[in-house]
């Protein structure tokens, strides 16, 4: 049964090495299209540049790849954690000081990996055993869902198109189209779109070919650093959590190859390069892993080509403007089915590990990851005078693992 599934694999999706460079190029600008519409949408909440989030997003990608010796399949786009404190930042002060606390938060990653080289990673990957990783990845997946739904909603005629597509190429595709369910979804949503005159071309006609992306100097003061770099207490716990869920996702352990020391300070220079010149904080995209794990494949190039592209974004403002021109229900119909991938993956996870739900510590464990992660659950949090809360994925892993360490086997 097992060589059956093995010459399945083979015969519905191409192997790394059957993938050419056209092919790859491709297979990057869906990941592209992926990512985009939540990396502009920060810059559109919290009014940083547009064009500097997408080109610092490239950027920030692959000094991402550098620094983890090019072995993670993983895009940085902007990070939604930041913006509350953000947006109270500019109130107290301005922009500039917000990004001055964001490159701080950066640094806090550093000083995170700096800890890991003193005292090993195998400690930190102690306190994340299946029964902890399986339910975050859920929660990963299952927290994006009602932004799927209310992108969606908009039009679910689009929506239900597009989902149709990317459903139809995914089980009846043969050879190479088989691992571009979501680009022959975004092109085949967006004619249908067209057709039925839901397409808006102002912006597009509007947009400049070419143009050199609005840079800003970060300012630092200590009261907006005290306002927005504590967040990263709480984003670090996120970063583990994507960091397995990619590795879930291809079945390789990069907690130990390249290292979680590693990924933290790839993620933690992105976001300090990124906010220094007037750019959000970056994060690895959860929208991307749903790519890999509905593709299958799972080749890092293939990310650094979708970082060529969101630079090429980032000074090519009619391309942006192309691609945002896409109807959001369009999108919405595809997310369902790539968040809802995110959340198979964890449970997955829990079923290749066997763990046993006869157990009440390991039902107990799960169940409050999982309703802490989904139920908007918030704990205020004060750090010499800062104030932040760390909620959502962030709050449900430290219970959960506090759990998992104090609850007898």
């Amino acid at each position: 049964m097992d060589n059956l599934a093995r010459k399945q694999n083979v015969t519905d999706f191409p192997t790394e090495s059957e993938i050419s460079l056209n092919k790859k190029v491709v297979l990057g600008m869906q990941h592209t299209f992926t990512m985009f519409g939540a990396t502009v949408l920060v810059p559109i909440i919290t009014g940083f540049d547009i064009s500097v989030a997408l080109f610092m997003a490239g950027i920030g990608t692959l000094l991402f790849h550098l620094i983890t010796k090019g072995k993670v399949p993983a895009f940085l786009g902007s990070s939604f954690a930041f913006i509350a404190p953000v947006m109270a930042a500019m109130e107290a002060s301005s922009i500039e000081y917000a990004q001055g606390g964001l490159v701080v938060a950066g640094l806090v990653y550093l000083v995170m990996a700096g800890l890991i080289s003193i005292f090993g990673t195998e400690k930190i990957i102690s306190f994340f055993p299946p029964i902890i990783t399986g339910p975050i990845i859920i929660v990963i997946g299952l927290k994006l869902a009602p932004t799927a739904i209310n992108m969606a909603s908009g039009n679910w005629l689009l929506a239900i198109v597009s989902f149709a597509i990317v459903t139809a190429v995914s089980i009846y595709g043969k050879g190479f189209i088989k691992v571009l369910p979501v680009l022959v979804g975004l092109f085949g949503g967006y004619v249908f779109s067209f057709a039925t005159g839901h397409v808006d071309f102002s912006g597009v006609i509007a947009a400049d070919w070419f143009g050199v992306p609005n840079f800003t100097m970060a300012k630092f003061s200590t009261s907006t650093v005290m306002m927005v770099a504590p967040v990263a207490i709480a984003t670090m716990v996120e970063h583990i959590g994507d960091v397995i869920a990619i590795g879930a996702t291809t079945n390789k352990d990069f907690m130990k190859d390249p290292g979680l020391k590693r990924t933290l300070l790839g993620d933690g220079i992105a976001t300090s390069l990124s906010a220094m010149v007037g750019g959000p904080a970056n994060t690895t995209y959860s929208e991307n892993i749903g790519v890999l794990a509905l593709t299958k494949v799972h080749n890092p190039a293939i990310m650094r080509i979708a970082a060529g592209f969101a630079i090429l974004l980032g000074i090519m403002p009619k391309l942006g403007a192309v691609i945002n021109s896409i109807p959001t229900a369009v999108v919405g119909g595809i997310s369902i089915i790539l968040f809802g991938m995110i959340a198979s993956v964890g449970a997955r996870t829990l079923v290749d590990n066997k763990i046993d739900f006869n157990k009440s510590r390991n039902l107990l464990i799960s169940a409050v990851i999982l309703v802490l992660g989904l139920g908007g659950a918030s704990l205020p949090v004060s750090v010499a005078g800062a104030s932040f809360a760390v909620e959502g994925m962030a709050l449900a892993a430290i219970v959960g693992i506090i759990l998992n360490k104090v609850l007898p086997q």
